[in-house]
Protein backbone atom coordinates (compact mmCIF):
# COMPACT_ATOMS: atom_id res chain seq x y z
CA UNK A 1 0.00 0.00 0.00
CA UNK A 2 1.35 3.06 -0.83
CA UNK A 3 2.73 6.04 1.94
CA UNK A 4 0.76 9.09 2.34
CA UNK A 5 4.30 10.73 1.80
CA UNK A 6 3.79 9.09 -1.34
CA UNK A 7 0.30 9.57 -2.54
CA UNK A 8 0.51 13.65 -1.35
CA UNK A 9 3.72 13.82 -3.41
CA UNK A 10 1.49 12.24 -6.48
CA UNK A 11 -1.38 14.13 -5.69
CA UNK A 12 0.75 17.72 -5.37
CA UNK A 13 2.79 16.60 -8.98
CA UNK A 14 -0.82 16.27 -10.34
CA UNK A 15 -2.17 19.29 -8.99
CA UNK A 16 1.52 20.89 -10.45
CA UNK A 17 0.79 19.80 -13.87
CA UNK A 18 -2.71 20.80 -14.10
CA UNK A 19 -1.65 24.72 -13.12
CA UNK A 20 1.04 24.50 -15.95
CA UNK A 21 -1.30 23.18 -18.40
CA UNK A 22 -3.91 26.05 -17.30
CA UNK A 23 -1.15 28.49 -17.80
CA UNK A 24 0.60 26.35 -20.88
CA UNK A 25 -3.18 26.62 -22.94
CA UNK A 26 -3.61 30.49 -22.08
CA UNK A 27 -0.34 30.98 -23.44
CA UNK A 28 -1.07 29.36 -26.84
CA UNK A 29 -0.04 26.14 -25.61
CA UNK A 30 -0.98 23.03 -27.98
CA UNK A 31 -2.20 19.73 -27.25
CA UNK A 32 -0.99 16.44 -28.79
CA UNK A 33 -2.79 13.06 -27.91
CA UNK A 34 -1.47 9.48 -29.27
CA UNK A 35 -1.85 6.26 -27.99
CA UNK A 36 -0.80 2.30 -28.23
CA UNK A 37 -3.10 -0.62 -28.04
CA UNK A 38 -2.03 -4.12 -28.62
CA UNK A 39 -3.48 -7.23 -28.08
CA UNK A 40 -2.14 -11.01 -27.94
CA UNK A 41 -2.72 -15.00 -28.35
CA UNK A 42 -0.32 -17.46 -27.11
CA UNK A 43 -0.46 -20.75 -27.15
CA UNK A 44 2.47 -23.13 -24.99
CA UNK A 45 2.58 -26.50 -23.58
CA UNK A 46 4.13 -25.90 -20.17
CA UNK A 47 1.43 -24.13 -18.13
CA UNK A 48 1.24 -23.65 -14.22
CA UNK A 49 -0.62 -26.57 -12.68
CA UNK A 50 -4.53 -25.61 -12.93
CA UNK A 51 -4.34 -22.69 -15.39
CA UNK A 52 -4.98 -23.28 -19.32
CA UNK A 53 -2.52 -23.26 -22.30
CA UNK A 54 -3.95 -20.43 -23.91
CA UNK A 55 -3.70 -17.19 -23.13
CA UNK A 56 -4.08 -13.75 -24.24
CA UNK A 57 -3.97 -10.19 -23.17
CA UNK A 58 -5.24 -6.61 -23.94
CA UNK A 59 -3.38 -3.57 -23.13
CA UNK A 60 -3.53 -0.14 -23.95
CA UNK A 61 -1.71 3.45 -23.56
CA UNK A 62 -3.53 6.56 -24.12
CA UNK A 63 -1.20 9.73 -23.39
CA UNK A 64 -1.69 13.14 -23.39
CA UNK A 65 0.85 15.92 -23.89
CA UNK A 66 0.81 19.80 -23.94
CA UNK A 67 3.01 22.33 -23.95
CA UNK A 68 4.40 25.89 -25.11
CA UNK A 69 7.98 26.83 -27.21
CA UNK A 70 8.66 30.41 -26.09
CA UNK A 71 9.46 32.86 -28.41
CA UNK A 72 13.24 32.25 -27.08
CA UNK A 73 13.12 28.92 -28.28
CA UNK A 74 12.74 27.12 -24.74
CA UNK A 75 9.79 24.56 -24.37
CA UNK A 76 7.82 24.13 -21.46
CA UNK A 77 5.30 20.96 -21.80
CA UNK A 78 3.74 17.86 -19.63
CA UNK A 79 2.83 13.93 -20.35
CA UNK A 80 0.22 11.97 -18.84
CA UNK A 81 0.10 8.14 -19.80
CA UNK A 82 -2.04 5.61 -18.14
CA UNK A 83 -1.17 1.72 -18.60
CA UNK A 84 -4.28 -0.42 -18.44
CA UNK A 85 -3.55 -4.63 -19.02
CA UNK A 86 -5.29 -7.54 -18.44
CA UNK A 87 -3.74 -11.22 -18.76
CA UNK A 88 -6.52 -14.12 -18.81
CA UNK A 89 -5.09 -17.71 -18.79
CA UNK A 90 -8.24 -19.35 -20.86
CA UNK A 91 -11.40 -17.23 -19.53
CA UNK A 92 -9.72 -17.15 -15.82
CA UNK A 93 -7.96 -13.35 -15.31
CA UNK A 94 -4.48 -14.14 -13.72
CA UNK A 95 -3.13 -10.71 -13.71
CA UNK A 96 -4.68 -6.65 -14.41
CA UNK A 97 -2.21 -3.56 -14.17
CA UNK A 98 -3.75 0.02 -14.55
CA UNK A 99 -1.94 2.68 -12.71
CA UNK A 100 0.13 5.96 -14.59
CA UNK A 101 2.53 4.93 -16.94
CA UNK A 102 4.55 8.27 -17.22
CA UNK A 103 3.63 11.66 -15.52
CA UNK A 104 6.05 13.94 -15.88
CA UNK A 105 6.67 18.01 -16.30
CA UNK A 106 9.63 19.38 -18.44
CA UNK A 107 11.71 22.67 -19.02
CA UNK A 108 13.93 22.74 -21.85
CA UNK A 109 16.27 24.65 -23.79
CA UNK A 110 19.37 24.32 -25.96
CA UNK A 111 21.27 22.91 -23.51
CA UNK A 112 19.57 22.35 -20.91
CA UNK A 113 16.49 19.56 -20.20
CA UNK A 114 15.03 19.20 -17.04
CA UNK A 115 12.36 17.04 -16.19
CA UNK A 116 9.93 16.34 -12.72
CA UNK A 117 7.99 13.11 -12.35
CA UNK A 118 7.14 10.11 -13.33
CA UNK A 119 9.62 8.89 -16.67
CA UNK A 120 12.05 6.80 -19.00
CA UNK A 121 15.30 7.12 -17.87
CA UNK A 122 17.48 4.44 -19.67
CA UNK A 123 21.31 4.36 -20.72
CA UNK A 124 23.92 2.43 -22.10
CA UNK A 125 25.51 0.99 -25.74
CA UNK A 126 24.27 -2.64 -24.44
CA UNK A 127 20.98 -4.65 -26.27
CA UNK A 128 20.28 -7.53 -24.50
CA UNK A 129 22.54 -8.44 -21.85
CA UNK A 130 22.96 -4.96 -19.84
CA UNK A 131 25.01 -4.40 -16.84
CA UNK A 132 22.89 -0.80 -17.07
CA UNK A 133 19.90 -1.80 -17.52
CA UNK A 134 19.11 -0.09 -13.36
CA UNK A 135 15.90 1.64 -14.27
CA UNK A 136 14.49 -0.01 -16.32
CA UNK A 137 12.50 -2.58 -18.17
CA UNK A 138 13.32 -2.26 -21.56
CA UNK A 139 13.47 -6.06 -23.21
CA UNK A 140 14.03 -6.27 -27.33
CA UNK A 141 11.51 -9.39 -27.72
CA UNK A 142 8.77 -6.71 -26.66
CA UNK A 143 7.31 -5.35 -29.72
CA UNK A 144 5.38 -2.93 -27.81
CA UNK A 145 8.78 -1.04 -26.99
CA UNK A 146 7.52 -0.03 -23.56
CA UNK A 147 9.78 0.07 -20.22
CA UNK A 148 8.40 0.94 -16.82
CA UNK A 149 9.36 4.29 -15.74
CA UNK A 150 10.67 6.18 -12.27
CA UNK A 151 9.82 9.05 -10.13
CA UNK A 152 12.18 11.21 -10.33
CA UNK A 153 14.00 14.78 -10.85
CA UNK A 154 16.60 14.11 -14.08
CA UNK A 155 18.48 16.66 -15.59
CA UNK A 156 20.58 16.79 -18.80
CA UNK A 157 22.79 19.61 -19.56
CA UNK A 158 24.20 19.89 -22.97
CA UNK A 159 27.48 21.44 -22.38
CA UNK A 160 28.84 21.17 -26.28
CA UNK A 161 28.01 18.45 -29.57
CA UNK A 162 30.56 16.15 -27.66
CA UNK A 163 29.97 15.85 -24.16
CA UNK A 164 26.71 16.03 -21.85
CA UNK A 165 26.28 15.59 -17.86
CA UNK A 166 23.20 13.88 -16.33
CA UNK A 167 22.48 14.03 -13.03
CA UNK A 168 18.57 12.47 -11.15
CA UNK A 169 16.94 11.75 -8.02
CA UNK A 170 14.45 8.75 -7.45
CA UNK A 171 12.07 7.92 -5.21
CA UNK A 172 10.86 4.72 -4.54
CA UNK A 173 8.47 2.64 -3.78
CA UNK A 174 9.31 2.72 0.07
CA UNK A 175 10.02 6.74 0.06
CA UNK A 176 13.68 6.47 -0.43
CA UNK A 177 15.61 9.07 -2.44
CA UNK A 178 18.42 7.85 -4.32
CA UNK A 179 20.42 10.25 -6.58
CA UNK A 180 23.43 9.73 -9.44
CA UNK A 181 24.94 10.85 -12.10
CA UNK A 182 26.44 10.46 -15.94
CA UNK A 183 28.47 12.17 -17.64
CA UNK A 184 28.82 11.32 -21.61
CA UNK A 185 31.95 12.25 -23.85
CA UNK A 186 32.15 11.84 -27.96
CA UNK A 187 35.25 11.24 -29.88
CA UNK A 188 36.93 10.29 -32.80
CA UNK A 189 37.69 7.21 -30.41
CA UNK A 190 34.11 6.31 -29.94
CA UNK A 191 31.24 7.00 -26.94
CA UNK A 192 32.08 7.16 -23.23
CA UNK A 193 29.82 6.91 -20.44
CA UNK A 194 30.59 7.41 -16.66
CA UNK A 195 27.54 6.79 -13.67
CA UNK A 196 27.41 7.30 -10.54
CA UNK A 197 24.38 6.28 -8.21
CA UNK A 198 23.82 6.35 -4.50
CA UNK A 199 20.71 3.93 -2.78
CA UNK A 200 20.70 4.63 1.06
CA UNK A 201 17.63 1.87 0.93
CA UNK A 202 18.29 -1.18 3.03
CA UNK A 203 14.95 -3.27 1.48
CA UNK A 204 15.21 -5.93 -0.80
CA UNK A 205 16.03 -4.94 -4.51
CA UNK A 206 16.96 -6.59 -7.99
CA UNK A 207 19.93 -4.15 -9.33
CA UNK A 208 18.64 -3.59 -12.37
CA UNK A 209 17.31 -7.20 -15.12
CA UNK A 210 20.78 -8.83 -13.75
CA UNK A 211 18.73 -11.11 -11.39
CA UNK A 212 20.89 -10.34 -8.48
CA UNK A 213 19.46 -9.15 -5.12
CA UNK A 214 20.87 -7.00 -2.64
CA UNK A 215 19.40 -5.47 0.58
CA UNK A 216 22.10 -3.03 1.48
CA UNK A 217 22.50 0.47 0.85
CA UNK A 218 24.88 0.80 -1.67
CA UNK A 219 27.18 2.74 -4.36
CA UNK A 220 27.21 1.90 -8.10
CA UNK A 221 29.95 2.53 -10.08
CA UNK A 222 29.68 2.20 -14.05
CA UNK A 223 31.60 2.94 -16.94
CA UNK A 224 30.84 2.23 -20.66
CA UNK A 225 31.94 3.04 -24.08
CA UNK A 226 31.06 2.48 -27.81
CA UNK A 227 32.55 2.44 -31.47
CA UNK A 228 31.21 2.56 -34.55
CA UNK A 229 33.52 1.63 -36.92
CA UNK A 230 34.00 -1.66 -39.61
CA UNK A 231 32.53 -3.15 -36.59
CA UNK A 232 30.39 -1.63 -33.81
CA UNK A 233 32.28 -2.88 -30.65
CA UNK A 234 30.81 -1.71 -26.71
CA UNK A 235 31.44 -2.45 -23.18
CA UNK A 236 29.82 -2.50 -20.26
CA UNK A 237 31.53 -2.79 -16.67
CA UNK A 238 29.82 -1.84 -12.95
CA UNK A 239 30.30 -2.67 -9.82
CA UNK A 240 28.00 -2.26 -6.66
CA UNK A 241 30.00 -1.74 -3.62
CA UNK A 242 28.08 -2.06 0.46
CA UNK A 243 29.50 -2.61 3.81
CA UNK A 244 28.94 -6.36 3.41
CA UNK A 245 28.09 -6.74 -0.79
CA UNK A 246 30.42 -6.76 -3.95
CA UNK A 247 28.82 -7.32 -7.14
CA UNK A 248 31.11 -6.80 -10.62
CA UNK A 249 29.36 -6.74 -13.56
CA UNK A 250 30.95 -6.78 -17.25
CA UNK A 251 28.90 -6.69 -20.52
CA UNK A 252 31.02 -6.96 -24.21
CA UNK A 253 29.48 -6.82 -27.33
CA UNK A 254 29.82 -6.61 -30.95
CA UNK A 255 27.60 -6.22 -34.12
CA UNK A 256 28.06 -6.55 -37.74
CA UNK A 257 25.88 -5.95 -41.21
CA UNK A 258 26.79 -8.87 -43.34
CA UNK A 259 26.17 -7.35 -47.22
CA UNK A 260 23.47 -10.09 -48.13
CA UNK A 261 20.55 -9.24 -49.80
CA UNK A 262 19.67 -5.77 -47.98
CA UNK A 263 21.77 -6.64 -45.36
CA UNK A 264 21.82 -9.07 -42.04
CA UNK A 265 22.57 -7.43 -39.09
CA UNK A 266 24.23 -9.40 -36.40
CA UNK A 267 24.98 -9.03 -33.08
CA UNK A 268 26.75 -11.30 -29.92
CA UNK A 269 27.04 -9.99 -26.02
CA UNK A 270 28.76 -11.76 -23.30
CA UNK A 271 28.20 -10.94 -19.79
CA UNK A 272 29.70 -11.99 -16.76
CA UNK A 273 28.42 -11.61 -12.76
CA UNK A 274 30.31 -11.95 -10.03
CA UNK A 275 28.16 -11.04 -6.64
CA UNK A 276 29.23 -11.40 -3.05
CA UNK A 277 26.42 -10.41 -1.27
CA UNK A 278 24.79 -11.74 2.29
CA UNK A 279 22.00 -13.14 0.42
CA UNK A 280 24.34 -15.19 -2.16
CA UNK A 281 27.43 -15.42 -3.42
CA UNK A 282 27.34 -16.63 -7.00
CA UNK A 283 29.24 -16.18 -10.22
CA UNK A 284 27.27 -16.33 -13.51
CA UNK A 285 28.10 -16.51 -17.36
CA UNK A 286 25.78 -15.33 -19.51
CA UNK A 287 25.96 -15.09 -23.59
CA UNK A 288 23.59 -13.61 -26.66
CA UNK A 289 23.48 -13.47 -30.34
CA UNK A 290 21.09 -11.62 -31.99
CA UNK A 291 20.15 -11.93 -35.86
CA UNK A 292 18.21 -9.54 -38.10
CA UNK A 293 16.88 -9.65 -41.94
CA UNK A 294 14.58 -7.29 -43.27
CA UNK A 295 12.55 -7.95 -46.30
CA UNK A 296 11.70 -5.04 -48.02
CA UNK A 297 10.01 -1.88 -46.59
CA UNK A 298 7.63 -3.89 -44.66
CA UNK A 299 8.53 -7.10 -42.91
CA UNK A 300 11.44 -8.29 -40.60
CA UNK A 301 12.66 -11.32 -39.03
CA UNK A 302 14.08 -11.41 -35.83
CA UNK A 303 16.19 -13.94 -33.56
CA UNK A 304 17.48 -14.18 -31.00
CA UNK A 305 19.46 -16.88 -28.38
CA UNK A 306 20.48 -16.26 -24.77
CA UNK A 307 21.97 -19.10 -23.01
CA UNK A 308 23.22 -19.07 -19.19
CA UNK A 309 26.15 -21.10 -19.26
CA UNK A 310 26.10 -21.81 -15.31
CA UNK A 311 22.85 -22.75 -15.18
CA UNK A 312 22.88 -24.69 -18.52
CA UNK A 313 19.55 -23.20 -20.09
CA UNK A 314 18.86 -21.80 -23.28
CA UNK A 315 16.40 -18.76 -24.48
CA UNK A 316 15.66 -18.74 -28.14
CA UNK A 317 13.20 -16.38 -29.78
CA UNK A 318 12.23 -16.05 -33.09
CA UNK A 319 9.72 -12.88 -34.27
CA UNK A 320 8.07 -12.38 -37.99
CA UNK A 321 6.77 -8.63 -37.75
CA UNK A 322 5.40 -6.97 -40.57
CA UNK A 323 5.05 -3.11 -39.92
CA UNK A 324 3.06 -0.60 -41.55
CA UNK A 325 2.44 3.04 -40.58
CA UNK A 326 -0.16 3.29 -37.55
CA UNK A 327 -0.07 -0.92 -36.69
CA UNK A 328 2.24 -3.82 -37.30
CA UNK A 329 1.68 -8.16 -36.87
CA UNK A 330 4.25 -9.94 -34.79
CA UNK A 331 4.48 -13.99 -34.70
CA UNK A 332 6.44 -14.94 -32.26
CA UNK A 333 7.92 -18.45 -31.77
CA UNK A 334 9.59 -19.32 -28.56
CA UNK A 335 11.59 -22.00 -27.04
CA UNK A 336 12.38 -22.44 -23.44
CA UNK A 337 13.37 -24.24 -20.49
CA UNK A 338 10.53 -26.03 -18.83
CA UNK A 339 9.39 -25.44 -14.76
CA UNK A 340 10.61 -28.32 -13.98
CA UNK A 341 14.30 -27.56 -14.83
CA UNK A 342 14.04 -24.49 -12.25
CA UNK A 343 12.82 -26.48 -9.50
CA UNK A 344 10.21 -24.06 -8.32
CA UNK A 345 7.77 -24.98 -5.73
CA UNK A 346 3.75 -25.20 -7.06
CA UNK A 347 3.02 -22.40 -5.03
CA UNK A 348 5.87 -20.25 -6.49
CA UNK A 349 5.59 -20.55 -9.69
CA UNK A 350 4.38 -17.97 -11.99
CA UNK A 351 0.43 -18.28 -13.03
CA UNK A 352 1.38 -17.23 -16.43
CA UNK A 353 2.88 -19.64 -19.13
CA UNK A 354 4.56 -17.25 -21.29
CA UNK A 355 8.28 -17.92 -21.10
CA UNK A 356 8.06 -21.54 -20.16
CA UNK A 357 8.47 -24.32 -22.21
CA UNK A 358 7.59 -24.27 -26.15
CA UNK A 359 5.26 -21.55 -27.06
CA UNK A 360 3.79 -19.37 -30.01
CA UNK A 361 2.80 -16.15 -29.58
CA UNK A 362 0.20 -13.39 -31.96
CA UNK A 363 0.51 -10.04 -30.77
CA UNK A 364 -1.22 -6.91 -32.95
CA UNK A 365 0.41 -3.71 -31.86
CA UNK A 366 -1.68 -0.33 -33.24
CA UNK A 367 -0.46 3.15 -32.46
CA UNK A 368 -2.13 6.06 -33.43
Amino acid sequence: MQSKVARRSKHAFSVIAFSIYILTAGAGGQVHTKGQFWTSSYAGNDAAPGMSDYESTAGYIPTLSFGNEFASGNLLDIEWAYRAVSTFSGDSLINDHYKNHRLWIRYASESLDVRLGLQKIIFGPAQVLSALSWFDTFDLTDPTGQTAGVSALRLRWFQSNTSSFWGWSILDDNDILSFGGRAELSSELGEWGLTFHHDPGDAVRMIGQSGVMINERHNRYAVDFRYDGLIGLWNESALISADQSRIRMLTIGADYTLPIGSGIMVMAEAMYVDSETPLDTSSNNYSAIMAMLPIGMIHQIMYISQQDWTKNRAYNYIRWSATYDRFSLNFILSLNPYRSEYGLASDYSPESSVGFGRGFQFMFVYNH
